[in-house]
């Protein structure tokens, strides 16, 4: 590989994924707290705060399928710093209000914060090493979580912050670090004339625009957008209550757990999903995407079999749980719809697709949490995972062979078409 070209994937791998870590301190350490005995109209504080969070972070993915989608280049710096800044400020005003009327700082916080990931991809998609480079964003939100929880409860336990003040302060830790990664993706060169001509030319999307890829390929994107709904379901869950899943496997008071379990995740699905920038061809990387997709599901389902019958150790059910989660989440944050967009040559870009996806995505979040405290509340967060996971590995074998074939079959036709005007050109 060119001297050049490796400077520029370490700039670029360095620059988003410390910016996208950074968002995650300012979203995530709240959750380590416990807020035991605290309730708001007999709901569960804890998850009132989590939905709140949800809620403004729902509202975000919305608006970015139209904001985001139009992002203009010149303007990607300013929305980053202004977004975090706001979210912080949220927090601050999360531990100056009393309760329950603080719970409205958390919605405040997530509005803003749902928009970061767009802005930062914005910066990487449409390249020859996208693949890697998104890999590397998107390790950074299976690190960063556990990472962010664990400053935030060593600063409960070790420096007697408040559960109230703790996730403004572990936020204001990170402001200096996040503003020095901005700088370094305003850093970036643009994209050169093969990534055009590798991965076709990204611009922003008009109204007309979207409306046409939506109906193009209406039946796809439906099938994935239900799929990557419970998968976002399942995943949050899994990192909100990520406390209280590890304390009823035999893990209660392990601070390092939260860390050194994402860690190895990341190292592994980095591997996997960064290898294949190798495939040049963009047809083949998107049914290789459903090929991993599928071995996710499959892991998720057939680890969890295993735990319930003993044979499987629980720090290493919840691993392979967690690596088969995020080799099914990963890609659709950002790999398969940039491959997507290639293969199929569409005027636009990748971030409205990932923004239709996560904003029914966390919508879903929202129902699995109000269900798990209306609909189950005598069941054990554990339980309510295991149950999640087999609900994971059905509907996702279903949907992920149907959508292989649809775009197989969308992708010869496509083919035979641009064959037979080529043939009537010639004649």
């Amino acid at each position: 590989m060119k001297t050049s070209y490796l400077k520029f994937i370490i700039h670029a791998s360095i620059a988003s994924f410390g910016a996208y870590f950074c968002m995650y301190a300012f979203r995530k350490p709240f959750s380590v707290a416990t807020f035991e005995n605290l309730s708001v109209f007999n709901i569960d504080y804890k998850i009132v705060l989590i939905i709140a969070q949800v809620l403004g972070y729902t509202f975000s993915k919305f608006l970015g399928i139209k904001i985001i989608s139009e992002l203009k280049a010149e303007n990607r710096v300013k929305y980053l710093i202004g977004l975090i800044l706001l979210a912080e400020l949220a927090l601050v005003f999360f531990a100056i209000l009393p309760q329950p009327y603080n719970v409205i700082a958390l919605f405040f916080n997530g509005l803003p914060l749902g928009m970061i990931w767009g802005i930062v991809f914005s910066y990487l998609e449409g390249r020859k090493f996208t693949e890697i480079l998104g890999v590397a964003l998107c390790s950074s939100f299976i690190v960063s979580s556990g990472i962010v929880k664990s400053v935030g409860l060593s600063l409960m336990n070790i420096w007697h912050v408040s559960q109230f003040w703790m996730p403004a302060a572990t936020g204001a830790l990170f402001i200096v670090p996040l503003l020095f990664f901005a700088w370094l993706l305003e850093k970036l060169p643009v994209t050169t004339l093969e990534d055009k001509v590798m991965r076709s030319e990204r611009v922003p999307m008009s109204a007309k625009d979207r409306k046409h890829l939506l109906l193009s390929f209406l039946i796809p994107i439906t099938g994935i957008v239900l799929f990557y709904t419970l998968l976002t379901a399942f995943r949050d869950f899994r990192d909100n209550f990520a406390r209280e899943l590890w304390d009823s496997i035999g893990y209660k008071g392990d601070v390092s757990v939260y860390t050194t379990s994402e860690i190895s995740i990341a190292v592994v699905v980095l591997l996997i999903l960064g290898s294949t920038f190798y495939i040049k061809n963009n047809a083949k990387a998107v049914y290789i995407y459903h090929f991993l997709i599928l071995i996710g599901v499959l892991c998720i389902g057939i680890s969890t079999v295993l735990f319930q019958l003993e044979i499987l150790n629980p720090f290493i059910w919840m691993v392979i749980c967690g690596f088969g989660l995020y080799i099914c989440y990963v890609p659709f944050n950002c790999l398969f719809f940039d491959r997507f967009i290639a293969m199929f040559k569409i005027k636009g870009n990748a971030g409205f697709l990932i923004y239709i996806a996560d904003s029914f995505g966390y919508l879903g979040s929202i129902t699995a949490l109000l269900y798990k405290n209306f609909g189950q509340a005598n069941l054990s967060w554990l339980d309510f995972f295991i149950y999640g996971a087999y609900g994971i590995t059905i509907l996702g074998i279903v949907i992920m062979l149907g959508s292989l074939l649809y775009f197989k079959k969308a992708y010869r036709t496509r083919i035979t078409t641009i064959e037979t005007e080529l043939h009537y050109e010639k004649i």
